[in-house]
């Protein structure tokens, strides 16, 4: 197996450049680019940016569409020793200013739906005027170690933390996944997540150019839209989110003929849903459990169609991922604890991850505590590799002494054919600690919460059947499809149904 990766980013183009120079990198509403285009963009990307009086350290924001200009800027960045940093464009002012304070960029690449009012953004307009100038930034020497992008992640804080990655660790999940799926120029790799999620990168320029395939950049998150960008650019694998799957499967007229594989990641996958999916549009799902902090994917399904019920896929070879208890000492294989990772030391990957750099401050970056990751996920990875996330560790609903997982809880309702999203949180009782709530989604006009809680209490043990339940047109959400779970005290609802604990 090749274990080739490529240092830093500006050499992630040499291969297909040597090669294929007229292959197509990139297609996105506004255009394609080959790879000889896509390296040309990129070099005046970095020179507009230099001439920004961007150097090697500065950070480098960007709140732009999912188009052409936002891959440019990014690979410009690195090929002058920027740190890239991206501005969701659905963020609320207040939130999108808190970014960029946290990052406090050089620049910021302002889109349309960037509402920030700041001296260091540039519009669209002086963006392409200065990348019209065709100006060479002067030759940097890169440090694959060095900063080069921060992932923002709230977890179950409600507060963003910056994390901090190298060149090096935003190449190797590509560099995996490419050698172990056995892709290569004929992979077209559609993402309709927003790039401005640097695990979005990872999983698209960086990935499909080790493959010398071709990265599908879509605008569009709708199943009319993501199906019209499959069949009209005939992609071959599509990441989406379970709810943007939930909507496919409902749609089996819909044209996913191209579709090799189809990935679910950003929260729970139920069970259910793998078999809808496959139902309506004959793949299976390949279910995914990825981190900020790895970056990216963690574990994945293998290709094909196997998979195991209740599980997130297998671990990637390059990670070593196993539970711990309280105490810090590993589990035996298949027994529940917090999942903590760290790089392989045996087989062909070994040594090639890189704990993330830390957490960007003012100043700089703060390493991370030694040792593994703690993942902050409770969870199993049996003798195989096969990993099963039971929920959150800080999630955990202390009900009279007993724990409930509401990933557990979650995944029962969710099998309810009017369930569209469901979410399981605490309320504080004074006799108990903390009671059991649901907040669902209805799939369609209304709910039967009583049949929900029977449901519940077929397959669950009483202590773990939610005492209150809400019914909401619509969970809270980020731009990754993961429930916004700081939210889910404001939408609980004191009403319970008739014959629940």
């Amino acid at each position: 197996m090749d274990v080739t990766v490529p240092d830093v980013i500006v050499g992630v183009l040499d291969a297909a450049l040597a090669s294929r120079p007229r292959a197509t990198a990139i297609e996105a509403v506004s255009g394609a680019w080959s790879y000889a285009e896509l390296d040309h963009q990129a070099r005046r990307a970095a020179g507009a940016l230099w001439s920004l009086g961007v150097r090697p350290g500065h950070r480098v924001a960007a709140c732009l569409p999912n188009d052409l200009d936002i891959v440019a800027a990014f690979h410009g960045a690195q090929r002058i020793g920027a740190v890239w940093a991206g501005i969701g464009e659905a963020l609320a002012v207040s939130e999108q200013q808190e970014l960029h304070d946290l990052c406090d960029p050089t620049v910021v690449l302002a889109g349309p739906r960037c509402r920030l009012s700041s001296p260091d953004c540039v519009d669209p307009d002086r963006w392409a005027e200065l990348v019209a100038r065709d100006e060479a930034a002067p030759r940097v020497e890169l440090d694959a170690g060095a900063p080069a992008g921060i992932a923002f992640t709230s977890g179950t804080s409600g507060r963003p933390k910056a994390v901090a990655h190298s060149q090096r660790n935003l190449l190797l999940p590509g560099a995996v996944l490419v050698a172990t799926r056995g892709w290569g120029p004929g992979l077209r790799k559609g993402d309709s997540f927003p790039l401005t999620i640097l695990n979005l990168m990872v999983l698209s320029t960086l990935l499909t150019a080790q493959a010398g395939g071709c990265c599908v950049v879509m605008n569009r998150r709708d199943a009319d839209g993501v199906a019209d960008w499959i069949s009209a650019r005939r992609v071959t694998v599509w990441n989406g989110a379970p709810a943007q799957l939930y909507d496919l499967a409902g749609r089996p007229c819909l044209d996913l003929g191209s579709l090799q594989e189809v990935w679910s990641g950003g929260s729970d996958t139920p069970d259910t849903l793998r078999r809808a999916f496959a139902g309506a549009h004959g793949l299976v799902p390949r279910v995914t459990y990825g981190l900020t902090e790895a970056p990216t994917v963690v574990s994945i399904d293998p290709p094909g169609s196997e998979w195991r019920p209740g599980t997130s896929g297998q671990v990637l070879p390059h990670y070593d991922v196993a539970a711990y208890d309280d105490e810090g000492r590993r589990l035996p294989a298949g027994d529940p604890g917090e999942l903590w990772l760290s790089g392989t030391a045996a087989g062909p990957w070994a040594g090639t991850w890189r704990p993330m750099l830390g957490f960007w401050e003012p100043g700089g970056v703060r390493p991370p505590e030694p040792g593994p990751v703690r993942t902050g996920d409770v969870g199993t990875v049996d003798g195989d590799g096969w990993l099963t996330v039971l929920d959150r560790k800080k999630l955990v609903i202390i009900r009279g002494g007993a724990n409930v997982y509401p990933l557990e809880v979650e995944r029962v309702i969710a099998a309810h054919p009017d369930v569209a999203r469901v979410a399981v949180c605490a309320v504080p009782d004074d006799r108990l600690g903390q009671r059991v709530a649901a907040v669902v989604e209805s799939a369609g006009p209304a709910l039967d919460l009583e049949a929900l809680a029977g449901l519940c209490r077929r397959e669950l043990s009483p202590y773990k059947v939610p005492e209150i339940w809400s019914q909401v047109d619509a969970l809270p959400v980020n731009a990754m499809g993961k429930v916004q779970r700081a939210r889910l005290p404001e939408l609980v609802d004191p009403q319970r149904p008739p014959g629940t604990a």
